[in-house]
């Protein structure tokens, strides 16, 4: 058999000796063997296709999202995931509404009542709540920033009571300051402040990892930015960031509240407590992905 160097071979190839070179070293080259430090090809050798060729990219969760998003796709994940994320979401701030409500007002966008009270502001947050899932999902690749943050509140509050008075700032850091769980948060005067450093440490990260998306999420609601709407704007974030990162969402389902609230109390000195009841709900929302058959 008759061999060809690796210049030779990179003019048949029409490629660099260096390209040649990495063919070879990495066994791509059939038949190609090393002479001290010179490559010996054989010259009926064919070229390797590029190891860097696009392939076709799998559809994700986020795809999918998007997709039954557009086309109102009723009965899918999309749909799932809007009455179940607000639902929960809402009642564990103190919304009355029922899932059953929540459904019929995400299915028919009109409200079914008989002989029963509800609260405004409750019907208007769960619409609101819709549209912000609706704005994480078109904007989950994009960076967490401030003005992405404050946008998603002012979605939620806008129209509610909160938002007619003077002292509550829809769409804009608190003006007063306010506790959570008895106990005190950032003051209004250094929350900007602390959400830039906040985000700037965590966006200096390229990859982030489940822990990550949970460890910003604690101290985000120690700063407790707003003065109302802090733990809904929180796990949008989350919800945004997993779909981002291809993580597993997870929604926080309003029996597991206590355990919830434990695991933010408790983070500094003990992570489990957070993170059990995350990987709990996330185990939960797989088993959702596996009945609607959407890998990930």
């Amino acid at each position: 058999m008759r061999y060809l160097s690796v210049n030779e071979i990179s003019k048949k190839w029409n490629v660099s000796e260096r390209s040649v070179r990495n063919y070879c070293a990495h066994g791509r080259v059939e038949g190609a063997c090393l002479t001290g430090k010179t490559w010996n090809i054989p010259e009926n050798a064919e070229k390797p296709e590029r190891s860097n060729k696009r392939k076709e990219q799998p559809i994700t969760l986020l795809d999918i999202l998007k997709e039954q998003k557009t086309s109102k796709y009723p009965g899918g994940i999309y749909h799932k995931t809007q009455i179940d994320l607000t639902y929960n979401s809402n009642h564990m701030e103190g919304s009355r509404l029922t899932h059953d409500q929540t459904r019929y007002i995400f299915e028919t966008n009109t409200i079914g009542v008989e002989n029963e009270v509800l609260n405004v502001d409750d019907v208007i947050e769960t619409v609101n709540h819709f549209r912000c899932i609706d704005m994480l999902i078109d904007h989950a690749k994009s960076a967490l920033t401030e003005k992405f943050i404050k946008e998603l509140h002012l979605i939620l509050k806008s129209g509610t009571s909160d938002s007619r008075k003077d002292w509550f700032a829809v769409g804009d850091y608190k003006k007063l300051p306010n506790e959570v769980g008895g106990m005190d948060t950032t003051l209004p005067e250094e929350v900007s402040d602390k959400m830039k450093a906040l985000l700037k440490e965590y966006n200096a990260k390229e990859e982030k990892t489940f822990e990550d998306v949970l460890d910003f999420h604690v101290k985000f609601e120690k700063i407790h930015p707003f003065q109302n709407g802090n733990g809904r704007v929180g796990r949008l974030i989350m919800f945004k960031e997993c779909l981002k990162y291809n993580i597993v969402p997870f929604i926080i389902e309003d029996n597991l509240q206590p355990f919830y609230y434990q695991g933010l109390k408790e983070w500094g000195n003990e992570k489990g407590y957070l993170t059990d009841t995350c990987l709990t709900v996330q185990d939960k929302y797989k088993a959702y992905l596996d009945y609607f058959r959407i890998q990930y």
